[in-house]
Order: structure tokens, then C-alpha cells, then sequence
């Protein structure tokens, strides 16, 4: 006698074998997900557009102004005419024209003052910045004392710092007694741009220390101590180890460091002074042209200033711009070059 009943949930064929039910169609999820996208997309561009406005006001605007007056000439006495004139009359590319033509010698020496300045600056700031990180980042008493110590000068304003190095670097002040020379530091020659580097490096490579030292710290231990039982000695693990982990933070703060020497003002007016063709950078020229009344070329140069500096960013961004945020196929290369230095330490100890 066969038993003549089916599970529930199936359904009966011609030949009496049982088959399974057809289950209900699964209802497309497209339109929840594409109204869940826009949700997310609606609700990101309401939190940035407080940064976006605050952008638009600080940087656009005052962008767009300086290109617009860039474009006009000085008011005055009008050569054709001999009449004064009391509009701004406009002059299209003159400005820039004057500035990048036979003319303008003091533009190209503010303009190579500015670009050594930036590299001589952030490459000593680099390497006495993770020299400082280093330091900060070991274990030992009175480490917070020492952290202290070496953050200070980055914490006292540039124009407070430019009058210490200014009384340092007088005729009479410290460094003359200690060279046992006679160095006027504060006028025309190299010795002034030396007085410059000496005062940035001094006030801005904790800047670059910080930045690496929050780096070193979210590097894991047992990375250290693998190498260390491999058998890798201290310069080894910083080469192959700690810079390559490092890395990220490091582009980061010399990213920040470039574009802020770039601009450079501040230091250079107060401890060697205005109109000086040693150290006179490209914000100090188009400082110089405004307090003259000369809106035109001083616009003209401030936008040069602005593309020079939106070039190297677009530069660091574009070639190293995943050492810059950090991103996953950057830390799977990390951590390839790593097993490629440590894998043959592990063959010699095991054979």
C-alpha cells in the first residue's frame, strides 16, 4: 500500500512523483537601491555645502577678482589724451606681458628667490622633520618634556620669530659671536638667504615631525619585531620598514610644507626686509606693487602665484596621489615589499 500523501510545499506530477513547488519571484531591488544612491548623494552635498560656501567666499571669489583686476591698467595721466583719467582702463594680457617679457628681470628673481626657498627649505625641514619624529617616537623618561621642546618653535607666530632671528642675526647678535665674524646678515648677498632658510627650517620642521609622528604610531609593533627576530639591523628596518609604512604621512606634510613655502611673506620682510633682491619672493613683489597703487601688476602677480602653487599640488595629487590618501592598493604593496626584504632572512635562519 503506498502512502498517498505529499509534503506540503510540493506539488504532485502525472506519475505521482512529487516535485518541488515553484518558489514566488524575487521582486526587483533596483529602485530602492537608486532611491537609497540619490538619498546618500542628497544628504553628502548638504553636509559639504557649508565648505563649499565657505570655499566660494575665501578662495573663489577673491580668485576671480584678482584675475579680473589683473586685466586693467593704473589710473592716471592717459599718454594720448593728457587727460587724468579716473577709471582703470582696461589693458587685457599687458600686465602679465610686462611681467614675463624683457622687462621683467624682478619678476624671474622673485620667482627662482621663491623656488629655492621652497626646495632648499622642505628638503632640510624633511629630513630634520623625521629625524625629530624619531626622537619623539621612542620610548624613554621625560619624553613629554622633549615633545614639548621640539613643538615650540612651530608654535611661535612667524613675525615674532622673524624679530628673534633678526636679533640673532644682527651685526652684533649670536651668530657673529659664535662664527667669530663679521656678517651683516640683513643686507644684500647670499648670506641673507641663509639667514632665511636658517629661520624657516628652524620655525617649520616640527610642522613636518608631527605629521610624521602620527604616522609612526599607528604602525603596528609586530612589524618591528618580525624584522628585528629575522635578524634586520636598525637602518635596515627604517630604510625597508618604517619608510615605506610612513610614507603616506611624510608626502602628506611635504605637500603642506611646499605649498605654504611657496607663499612665502612673512619671515623674509621682517628679518631681512622689503625690496631686497636676495630674498624678495612673489608675494613680497605683489605686496610691493599693491602698497604703490599699482592694483594691475600686483593682481597679475598674485595669479601667477596662484597658478605656480595649483601646479605643484595638481603635481603632487597627480603623481603620488595614492601614497597621498593612503589607499589599499598602496598598503598591499607595502606590505609585498615587506615579505619580499624579510623572506630571505626567514630562508637563512631556517637553513
Amino acid at each position: 500500500m503506498t502512502d498517498t500523501t505529499t509534503p506540503p510545499g510540493t506539488a504532485v506530477r502525472e506519475h505521482g512523483s512529487a516535485a518541488p513547488r515553484p518558489s514566488a519571484p524575487v521582486r526587483p531591488r533596483r529602485r530602492t537601491r537608486a532611491r537609497a544612491t540619490a538619498g546618500s548623494g542628497r544628504m553628502a552635498a548638504l553636509l559639504v555645502s557649508p565648505t563649499l560656501l565657505v570655499l566660494t567666499i575665501v578662495v573663489l571669489y577673491p580668485t576671480l577678482m584678482a584675475l579680473h583686476e589683473s586685466l586693467y591698467g593704473p589710473k592716471g595721466l592717459d599718454p594720448s589724451t593728457g587727460f587724468i583719467r579716473t577709471t582703470e582702463p582696461f589693458v587685457g594680457l599687458h600686465n602679465y606681458a610686462g611681467i614675463l617679457g624683457a622687462a621683467g628681470q624682478r619678476f624671474w628673481n622673485a620667482f627662482w628667490n621663491t623656488t629655492f626657498f621652497t626646495v632648499v627649505t622642505v628638503g632640510l625641514e624633511t629630513v630634520i622633520g623625521v629625524v625629530m619624529a624619531l626622537i619623539m617616537h621612542q620610548a624613554f623618561r621625560g619624553r613629554a618634556l622633549v615633545r614639548a621642546g621640539i613643538l615650540v618653535p612651530w608654535a611661535v607666530p612667524t613675525a615674532i620669530s622673524g624679530l628673534l632671528w633678526r636679533w640673532v642675526f644682527n651685526s652684533n647678535g649670536i651668530a657673529n659671536a659664535i662664527l667669530g665674524r663679521q656678517i651683516l646678515w640683513t643686507t644684500e648677498g647670499f648670506h641673507a638667504k641663509v639667514a632665511v632658510v636658517v629661520a624657516e627650517v628652524w620655525k617649520t620642521a616640527p610642522f613636518i615631525g608631527l605629521l610624521v609622528l602620527a604616522g609612526l604610531q599607528v604602525i603596528p609593533k609586530e612589524v618591528y619585531e618580525a624584522a628585528r627576530i629575522d635578524g634586520a639591523s636598525a637602518l635596515r628596518r627604517f630604510w625597508h620598514v618604517t619608510l615605506p609604512l610612513v610614507k603616506p604621512a611624510l608626502l602628506v606634510a611635504v605637500l603642506f610644507r611646499c605649498l605654504d613655502a611657496l607663499r612665502m611673506f612673512d619671515l623674509p620682510y621682517i628679518l631681512v626686509g622689503a625690496q631686497k633682491n636676495s630674498v624678495e619672493t612673489l608675494s613680497m613683489l605683489a605686496q610691493n606693487e599693491a602698497s604703490n597703487v599699482r592694483f594691475g601688476p600686483a593682481s597679475a602677480y598674485a595669479v601667477i602665484l596662484f597658478l605656480y602653487v595649483l601646479l605643484i599640488a595638481l603635481a603632487f595629487v597627480r603623481l603620488l596621489g595614492a601614497d597621498l590618501v593612503g589607499d589599499r592598493d598602496g598598503g598591499k604593496a607595502n606590505r609585498r615589499s615587506l615579505r619580499g626584504i624579510l623572506a630571505p632572512r626567514r630562508t637563512e635562519v631556517a637553513a
